[in-house]
């Protein structure tokens, strides 16, 4: 029996389906996975001639050392989440999941936003949302909604030109409400209470069947918990189409990208 039929068959016999999706779910939207330094750079050539990797760009102290260098990253990545359209394997996930018993879950670490975008109803961010913001200073602990913010940017520096996003209670800087590298000022409020939710939902869910998509073994949040939510079972179906491997073997493991293999394998299922 070949992946896809395997997978088949899972989906075919699930109650409830658990989403775990990974940077590599939006390449067939577009949008980068930051994979590695040369993948970075050839999204934002600047940085390259900068050379400023992602992960220096994703570090907190450069609001307060120089916040238009960072808002200049992701004053941009927010427009360039907000103008893109999820892919119709958002739409056939859905569909499936709503055709269930139990219904269907996110666990993400992206925070792009493309999740609600298509529909979804509950999505747990691990990593915070580009769509929420907090103080930089810490005047409150209150998470508040990015819409109606825009950070113009200077294309050829990629920095932002001020007024920069403020806190509305102080009037301070304010910053994305992402879970950054060496971030010990992040309110996890937010993320906690979809955490909470999906944890809640795991208890009474019904053969579960756990669908992994693009998540790498370079942060490893997302595998970990695809593996961990499926540990009993085995009914984990991993799509990525460079690390497909799964440890002891329980599941499916598909070489393949999200959207192609979606599109191969749910509209010919029963539900």
């Amino acid at each position: 029996m070949s992946e896809l039929a395997r997978a088949a068959e899972l989906l075919d016999g699930a109650g409830a389906l658990l989403i775990c999706a990974g940077a590599g779910m939006g390449v067939d939207s577009g949008l980068p996975d930051f994979r590695g330094g040369d993948g970075f750079w050839r999204a934002y050539p600047p940085y390259a001639r900068l050379g400023l990797r992602f992960e220096e760009l994703a570090d907190p102290r450069h609001f307060a050392d120089d916040p238009e260098l960072a808002w200049g990253f992701y004053g941009h990545r927010l427009s360039l989440y907000r103008n893109t359209v999820p892919h119709d394997g958002f739409r056939l996930l859905r569909s499936l999941g709503a055709a269930l018993p139990g219904g269907a879950r996110v666990f993400t670490s992206n925070v792009d936003g493309q999740f609600q975008r298509a529909g979804f109803e509950f999505v747990a961010e691990a990593h915070g949302s580009i769509h929420h913001l907090q103080c930089l200073a810490g005047c409150t602990s209150e998470i508040w909604p990015a819409s109606g913010v825009t950070v113009p940017i200077d294309q050829e520096t990629m920095r932002a030109v001020p007024p920069l996003p403020s806190c509305p209670r102080c009037g301070g800087l304010a910053r994305p409400n992402i879970l950054m590298f060496g971030d010990f000022s992040w309110v996890p409020d937010r993320s906690q209470a979809q955490l909470d939710e999906l944890t809640a939902w795991r208890r009474t869910a019904r053969d579960l069947v756990v669908v992994e998509l693009g998540a790498g073994q370079a942060v490893p949040t997302v595998r970990r918990y695809a593996e961990l939510a499926s540990a009993a079972s085995g009914a984990l179906i991993r799509i990525n189409p460079r690390e497909p491997q799964i440890r002891h073997g329980r599941g499916v493991s598909i070489a393949a990208g999200a959207l192609e293999t979606l599109t191969r394998l749910l509209p010919g299922l029963r539900h």
